[in-house]
């Protein structure tokens, strides 16, 4: 077994607990189980991409390659971009990413898929000393006025009339947003954009021309986003679910946000599978679809596919043997899309009709 990787900051120590909990889901889910799907010996693939998505291919990989002698999967975390732009040109065998490919891409590229592997969501963190396990209420509008440098004290107006009876600070907002291409940066900005008119102009996507926002500070992955919090009290970013216990535990306050309906929830399994119910009926064969915004009362409002993009054509055939039994190991429900994997990164598992949708795309992997 052989498991290599690569990532600075916070994911360092995410690492050591990442080890422990593997370990405790391949007991949860049976250690005879993983050997129902065959190996081929000798075979190096690497994943790289989303930060979100790093934690959870460091849950499934050391129960997985453990029962492929031979086989090593080098998992990076490198931001969506890189795992988009890094699939398509052969460096990785797997993007992860939090973004679908953009239509121009999959043009280009008619040969790449996206392919999701499971459900995640985002959510919307603070550094506000003081305020103890309150959760702000805080909508688009807000949000997309904070992040182009109209809001910039907390105890603006517009964030007191969402937050009655909450005693907020006369400081100044410090906004954090990310640097790299993320798929992070691409359905915070959906989210802004499907429910702030004022942010359509400015529209979404992995990298965006951020507003000049005083106090902005740029930085990279989920793991430099939390850490930025963590060291600039009064400031304010987007992390995805799969570091819900790294802001804990750095004492970042959750914000529940406003969805479609008008009312302020925070994302939990419950409400991040009902927004997936009300949308993902809507997945189309290749699987290209936002689930930001989802109509009904219980739905969280950033919700959305984590991806493995592939090339359908590989240039060899054992590796695409390899890549094909892995990722249908990953959408299992005995397997990969367990609870004792899922649970760990508050992730939730395909629907069955989804689930079929990605087991179709992967089985179309295969020799060039």
């Amino acid at each position: 077994m052989a498991i290599k990787h690569s990532h600075p900051g916070i994911a360092s120590s995410f690492r050591g607990r990442v080890a422990l909990s593997a370990i405790a889901a391949a007991a949860a889910v049976g250690a005879g189980a993983f050997m129902c799907v065959p190996a081929f010996a000798g075979q190096q693939m690497i994943e790289t991409g989303s930060s979100l998505l790093y934690p959870l291919f460091n849950l499934w990989i050391p129960p997985y390659v453990k029962a492929h002698a031979g086989l090593e999967i080098t998992p990076q975390s490198t931001g969506s971009g890189t795992g988009i732009s890094q699939a398509i040109d052969g460096t990785a065998q797997i993007g992860g990413s939090d973004a679908y490919l953009s239509p121009a891409l999959a043009k280009q590229h008619g040969t790449i898929m996206n392919i999701p592997l499971a459900i995640s969501s985002q959510m919307v963190n603070y550094n506000l000393p003081g305020l103890g396990k309150t959760h702000l209420n805080l909508n688009g509008p807000v949000l997309a006025s904070i992040f182009q440098g109209k809001i910039v004290a907390w105890n603006d107006e517009a964030i007191a009339k969402l937050n009655p009876g909450v005693k907020l600070p006369n400081k100044k907002i410090v906004t954090i947003h990310r640097t790299d291409g993320s798929g992070d940066t691409f359905i915070f900005t959906q989210y802004l954009t499907a429910s702030a008119p004022e942010w359509k102009s400015l529209g979404y996507g992995t990298t965006i021309s951020w507003p000049s926002a005083p106090n902005a500070i740029g930085a990279v992955g989920n793991p430099g986003v939390v850490d930025a919090m963590k060291n600039a009290p009064y400031s304010i970013g987007y992390v995805g679910i799969s570091f819900k216990a790294v802001t804990q535990s750095n004492a970042l306050g959750e914000a529940a946000l406003e969805n479609q309906a008008g009312k302020f929830v925070l994302s939990t399994a419950e409400s991040v599978m009902a927004a997936a119910d009300a949308l993902s009926g809507k997945t189309p064969a290749d699987e290209s679809l936002s689930l930001i915004f989802a109509p009904g009362d219980k739905s969280y409002p950033i919700v959305n596919y984590e991806y493995a993009i592939v090339d359908a054509k590989q240039p060899d055939a054992a590796m695409g043997r390899e890549i094909k039994a892995f990722l249908s190991w990953t959408i299992m429900p005995e397997h990969g899309s367990a609870a004792g994997f899922l649970d760990q990164v508050s992730f939730v598992a395909l629907p069955p009709s989804v689930e079929k949708l990605s087991q179709t795309q992967i089985d179309k992997i295969g020799q060039d």
